[in-house]
């Protein structure tokens, strides 16, 4: 993701990162991992990317939502979720399909993200009653920053009406006697 704006949720009290895009948001599926499994968090998202339901649901989101997915390489995978030998890794679900749901980077500052609809998905996978929190917490964060972004834009518009109305000779006179 480019440019994305980083804010936090409290969630049963988990603190859950989520990254806004210029056109969706991206939750860390690590954090939320974190909640049922603090010391392997990594070993949780393998886990419910074991699942059947779990990799046919991220095959029909990306079949919607991203032209670049690779229909063939899902089918294998799809073939082989549910086996007891079958393990998947974000890492090799992004290579394998080019998906877009699912993010994944290394390193101190990394994580697993998630488009907001795979992340409520995993958040049911680890209880009902976390995912009904994540959603709770999810609305709340879009509602205050479209309230900051509707007083922001008032705000603007208002000192530009101010500014508008003071007559040039007046302007000048307040101006020079005002430096800024």
């Amino acid at each position: 993701m480019s440019k994305s704006k980083k804010s936090t949720l409290e969630v049963k009290g988990a603190v859950v990162t989520v990254l806004s895009g210029k056109d969706s948001d991206y939750i860390s599926l690590t954090d939320i991992a974190k909640f049922k499994n603090p010391d392997h968090a990594d070993d949780v998202i393998r886990n419910w990317l074991r699942s059947r339901t779990t990799v046919e649901f991220l095959g029909v989101w990306e079949r919607l939502n991203n032209p670049g997915f690779n229909p063939v390489e899902f089918d294998g995978i799809r073939m082989q979720a549910g086996l007891n030998s079958f393990t998947l890794t974000p890492r090799q679900w992004i290579e394998k399909t080019g998906a877009t749901s699912i993010t994944s980077q290394a390193g101190r500052y990394g994580g697993t993200y998630a488009h907001k609809d795979i992340a409520f998905e995993f958040g049911m996978w680890i209880s009902p009653e976390f995912k009904i929190y994540l959603i709770k917490e999810f609305q709340r964060l879009k509602e205050d920053e479209s309230n900051r972004l509707s007083l922001a834009w008032n705000l603007n518009r208002t000192l530009s009406k101010l500014i508008y109305r003071i007559p040039p000779m007046q302007c000048r006179r307040v101006c020079s006697a005002h430096p800024i």
